[in-house]
Order: structure tokens, then C-alpha cells, then sequence
């Protein structure tokens, strides 16, 4: 006889051993019709899954996250049975649920094609209309390895294979066709709805290995509703549109090539555009009280060793081997050389806080399946900063990198800023009355922000609890971005240490702390989030001078000398092309503003401006335009 516990604390007791199914029912008719799956003492199960005792209990519904990836992981298994209903012969591999859809990973001779996505929407839309029942069942491991082997589902017998000795082999029934799954699934084929949109077709190598066979990834998402549906569908065609790979060509800003894979080529604009951030940073650092410092590249394998970074991150570092037989790598990271400059010189506890930042070149090995443009690369810098302070000093600090993160972000435009907060893992370094502070020291950061945010029970770093800033961009896409760690480890590893007022030596806290995270992949997001059209004091290029002939090029090319000395990036086009070619040429090129030269301007010692995305014209005194628009370039904190 059961007592179930409801997330408001109401208690409900049943007779006899009860199912999610009629616990819904008991709420609510329209708790019962919305119901897709349960949470029993935090594990989500299916709706008939057996409760035999007293048991907290959540009804999920797509109004839940996990009731949402219930939807896309039964849409997956629905997508995998159409394939192989029309395409008999095709292998399975893995089909998740993922942020706004889900995939699977099918082996098959041919490619799919465009036809055939259409073929498979077509099918699944009718497996939808015949809402098959879904149903579990527990195998026995060598039954179902052996039953996999023999009907040729190789992926499926390392699958069974992974899973460890004391979780059940579950497989799920969608009608007849079936799958291996840890589930919870819905109970049936039509609970998923008809809103659902395969998208892509990719490569992907089996777990992720490029030794393994390549396979075929098909994408796509499915939603609740219909209008959902179309709003992210209208999200993805508006994201395309903002490409930042498409975007930096048309603009001149970079380019990638095969020679260095992950690394980026920047042009002069691009690089115009990373110094601009540079020095801003380097401005809004300043002013906060950091000391620039830049440490190598290239270090002895003994110090990763040290630092624990070899034993966890070795297998992506680039490593060398010299003459004389040491090994060197580049670094993947900048804290442990920040710590060297660090333990230079006896530190006392007056030193501290010392904040230490660096605009530190890394490079990290990321599988070539996983590079995308400037957002996912292999070589990149990071805005970092270590914050080296006592344990009474961590909740200042925390409170002082929380508002300057803030205050950047908003200077480039980004308002809504969500804050994740992951506090103590299981398995951890470092005394609980440490982390006690350290965690305290956050919470109290995150709540003086009054921001949104949400905690991650359990996922902080094992050397110190986290949070991690979350940026939404101008088409609602979330993408995490800064970071703030406190670490009890690194600083005891690598010998840094300090003399407090006892005259004792104390281990310092060390905060990590990243603003942007990677600036390749920051500018990338700026681009997108923008559509490349850039604020006017961080646009690489911020005015084109146009004469209208060549008659008066000597006019536009004085302009374009007192507009430079004025400190705004500026150039002039003279090249031998109508007006109306040039503006269209700087129109798409995103150039802000463009400046127009002609006869009456030269008479009034005047310009006529012209800016992005308006056919209108304003006409102004060149004096007046130079003090205006010398006005605007600059960070608004600034």
C-alpha cells in the first residue's frame, strides 16, 4: 500500500502496488491526458512502470524538459523503424534525444538523400496514425547479444556489451519493431504527435572514432505543438541566414584551409575586429585591477604532470618529442604556466587578491567531424584570468569578476544572461569547510547579480565548485560563454603559496576566470548574434568614403585622412565602379556607415551619410560628422 508524495507534499495512498498511469488519473483527467512519463524518487520511468512503496512521484508532460526529450527519443525509435521498414538491410547504431531534436546513426551502402528524408517523414507519419503500443522488456544479456549477433546488428552486441553488470538489459516494442533502450518511452506511437521535421542528413564515425566506420546521421527535431514546430523551424532558417562562415567571407574576415584544420586565417578586418576586443577587454581589465601577463606555448610534459592535466586531458594535447628524448606539449590550457609566474618571489597575504590575466593562445585536438567555423576549432585564445586571494577573500571576488562579466556582456549587447551554478561532486580535493565558503562565495555572487539561474547538483569541478554564464543571442539561442571557478587543488600542486599575518606559508585560493571563454568563438557568436551587422564601435571597419567620380577623389581621400586621424578605421574607394556598385559592394560587406563625396559636398565642406540597412541620406558639415561620430567609438562603459 503505497504512499505517493506529490511535488507540492500533498500524499495520495493507493490499495495495491500503482502505475504513473493511474496516479495521473487520480490527480486530474487533464493531468491524465497530458501525462508521458514519471519521476519516481528522482529516476524518470515509463507510465506503467510498478510502484511498490512510498515514493515521491512528478507527473512529467511536454511542459517538462524530460517530458520533451521523451517526445524526441520516441520520435528517434520512430524514425529508425520507418528506415528500416523502407530501406530493408540498414543497421542501426544510436538514436538520442539532443538539445531541439534528436538523430540516429544508421550503417547502409547508399547515401540518403533529400527524397529520402521526405519517404521517411511520410512513414513515420503513418506509424504516428496507427498508434502502435509501446511496450518494455527485460532480457537476459547473452540472449539478447546472441539474438542481436544473429540477425546482424553489430552495433547493437558492443551496445549490450557497455552496459554495466548491474543495470538491467531493457528493449522496448513499438508494435513489432524493437529496440535497445534504457527508455522511459511513451506508451504508445501516437503520443508523439504529428510535429516533427527531419533536417539533415551527416557524417558521423561509430562513438565518435575515426578508426571506426563512418555512418549516416539523420537529424531532426520534434515538438508538442505546431506552432512550436514552425517557430523553430522559422529559428533555423533565420540561423542560416546568420551564418557566421557565410557572413566572414562575405565581410573579409577570415577563411579556414585544409593545411591547418581548426585554425583560423584571419584577414586584415578580421584581425581588426579581434584587436578591437583585445583592447576593450584589456581597457575593462585595467580598470578592474588585473595585471596582464603572457606565458609559453610549448611546456615540459613533467609540468602537466604535475598540474593533473596530463593524466586527464593527455590524449587531445599536441605533444613533441626533441633530441634529446623530452617530451614537450603545447598547452591546452593557461593556468598551470599562470601559476609559474605566480611563485615568482615570496608572496605575502598584502599581495592579495592578485588577479593575473592573459590573452592566452591554446590548442587542443578536436576530431575534424566536430570543427564548425570560429565556434568549435582546435586552435584558439582565451580571455583568461587566475585570481589568486584568501579564503575571506573569495566572496569579494567572486562578487567583483560576477559584475564585470555582466557589464562586458552588456556593453556587446547581450541582456539576458542566465547563470548556471554547479556546487560539490561526489569525489572531490580540498576541506569541506573550504568548499562551505567557496560555495557560499557563489550563491551569494549569483543571487547579487538577481539573475536567473539554475543549480547543477553535483557537476562543479573536483577542485572547486563553478558557475557558468549562459548568453541568449538576438534569435534565442542560448550559448555558454564565461565561466568562474574556485580551485582548492592547483595552487597546492604546483608549490604556490603565501605568508599570512602569522608568518605562517597558507596555499592561496585560485579563481579561474573567462570572459568571452574563447574569443574565436566569441567573435563568431557576436557575428551571428548581429547578422554581421557589428555596433559601430567594435566594426572593424567603420566608414567607406565614396566618391562619386574620380573628379572628386581628391576631396573623399582628405576626408577619409581626417576622419583616420580622428581615431575611427576608415577607407576610401577609389576603384573604377559606378556609385551605385560601391554601395551595394560596402552594403554587403556590413560596412556601418558609408560617406558619399561630391560636388555639392565639396562646396560645403560637407559629407552625406549613408547607413546600413536605410536608403535615407542625411548631409552634414565634415567638422560636425568627425565630433559626432567620434562620440560613438567606444564601449558604452567606457
Amino acid at each position: 500500500m503505497p504512499n505517493i508524495t506529490l511535488p507540492d507534499g500533498k500524499k495520495i495512498k493507493f490499495d495495491k502496488e500503482v502505475n504513473g498511469i493511474e496516479i495521473a488519473e487520480k490527480i486530474s483527467k487533464s493531468l491524465y491526458k497530458q501525462a508521458l512519463i514519471i519521476s519516481v524518487n528522482g529516476e524518470l520511468k515509463d507510465l506503467t512502470y510498478l510502484i511498490k512503496k512510498d515514493s515521491s512521484v512528478k507527473i512529467i508532460t511536454s511542459k517538462d524538459k524530460e517530458g520533451l526529450d521523451a517526445i524526441r527519443h520516441d520520435t528517434t525509435h520512430i524514425m529508425a523503424m520507418a528506415v528500416q521498414e523502407l530501406f530493408p538491410g540498414t543497421k542501426i547504431a544510436i538514436g538520442p534525444a539532443i538539445k531541439d531534436g534528436f538523430y540516429y546513426d544508421f550503417s547502409r551502402k547508399n547515401p540518403f538523400t533529400p527524397e529520402d528524408l521526405e519517404k521517411i517523414e511520410r512513414k513515420m507519419k503513418e506509424i504516428v496514425e496507427k498508434n502502435e503500443p509501446t511496450k518494455r522488456e527485460v532480457w537476459e544479456r547473452k540472449v539478447a547479444k546472441d539474438h542481436y549477433k544473429k540477425i546482424g546488428e553489430d552495433y547493437k552486441v558492443e551496445l549490450v556489451d557497455s552496459i554495466p553488470d548491474d543495470q538491467e538489459v531493457s528493449i522496448y516494442y513499438h508494435g513489432k519493431w524493437y529496440d535497445l533502450c534504457r527508455g522511459p518511452h511513451l506508451t504508445s506511437t501516437g503520443k508523439i504527435g504529428k510535429y516533427f521535421k527531419l533536417t539533415k542528413v551527416s557524417g558521423a564515425y561509430w562513438r565518435g572514432d575515426s578508426n571506426n566506420e563512418m555512418l549516416q546521421r539523420i537529424y531532426g527535431t520534434s515538438w508538442p505543438s505546431k506552432k512550436e514546430l514552425d517557430d523553430y523551424l522559422k529559428r533555423i532558417e533565420e540561423a542560416e541566414k546568420r551564418d557566421h562562415r557565410k557572413l566572414g567571407k562575405e565581410m573579409d574576415l577570415f577563411h579556414f584551409r585544409e593545411e591547418s584544420p581548426g585554425s583560423v586565417f584571419w584577414h586584415e578586418k578580421g584581425w581588426a575586429l579581434f584587436q578591437k576586443l583585445v583592447s576593450y577587454m584589456r581597457a575593462k581589465q585595467e580598470e578592474a585591477g588585473y595585471r596582464e601577463i603572457n606565458t609559453p606555448e610549448i611546456l615540459d610534459r613533467t609540468l602537466w604532470e604535475k598540474s593533473g592535466h596530463w593524466e586527464k586531458f593527455g590524449e587531445n594535447m599536441y605533444t613533441s618529442t626533441t633530441p634529446d628524448e623530452k617530451v614537450f606539449a603545447i598547452k591546452p590550457m593557461n593556468c598551470p604556466g599562470c601559476v609559474q609566474v605566480y611563485n615568482q618571489g615570496l608572496k605575502s597575504y598584502r599581495d592579495l587578491p592578485l588577479r593575473m590575466s592573459e590573452f592566452g593562445k591554446v590548442h587542443r585536438y578536436e576530431p575534424s567531424g566536430a570543427l564548425h567555423g570560429l565556434l568549435r576549432v582546435r586552435a584558439f585564445t582565451q580571455d583568461d584570468a587566475h585570481i589568486f586571494c584568501t579564503d575571506d577573500q573569495i566572496t569579494e571576488e567572486c562578487l567583483s569578476v560576477t559584475n564585470l562579466i555582466l557589464e562586458i556582456y552588456k556593453d556587446l549587447g547581450f541582456e539576458n544572461v542566465i547563470l548556471k551554478y554547479s556546487d560539490r561532486p561526489d569525489v572531490r580535493v580540498g576541506e569541506d569547510s573550504v568548499w562551505d565558503k567557496s560555495e557560499s562565495a557563489l550563491l551569494k555572487a549569483i543571487k547579487a547579480s538577481k539573475l536567473e539561474y539554475s543549480v547543477n547538483k553535483g557537476e562543479g569541478a573536483f577542485y572547486g565548485p563553478k558557475i557558468e554564464f549562459v548568453l541568449t543571442d538576438a534569435i534565442g539561442r542560448d550559448w555558454q560563454c564565461g565561466t568562474l571557478q574556485v580551485d582548492l587543488n592547483l595552487p597546492d600542486r604546483l608549490g604556490a603559496t603565501y605568508v599570512n599575518k602569522s608568518g605562517e606559508k597558507k596555499v592561496p585560493v585560485m579563481l579561474h576566470r573567462a570572459l568571452f571563454g574563447s574569443l574565436e568563438r566569441f567573435i563568431g557568436i557576436l557575428i551571428e548574434h548581429y547578422s554581421g551587422k557589428l555596433p559601430f564601435w567594435i566594426s572593424p571597419l567603420q566608414i567607406m568614403v565614396i566618391p562619386v567620380s574620380d573628379e572628386f577623389d581628391d576631396y573623399a581621400k582628405l576626408v577619409n585622412d581626417k576622419i583616420r586621424k580622428s581615431g575611427i578605421s576608415s577607407n576610401v574607394d577609389l576603384k573604377n565602379h559606378n556609385l551605385n556598385y560601391k554601395i551595394r559592394e560596402h552594403s554587403l560587406a556590413k560596412v556601418p556607415i558609408l560617406l558619399i563625396c561630391g560636388k555639392k559636398e565639396v562646396d560645403t565642406n560637407s559629407v552625406t551619410i549613408r547607413k546600413l540597412d536605410t536608403n535615407k541620406q542625411e548631409n552634414m558639415e565634415l567638422k560636425t560628422f568627425l565630433k559626432n561620430f567620434s562620440s560613438l567609438n567606444k564601449a558604452p562603459s567606457l
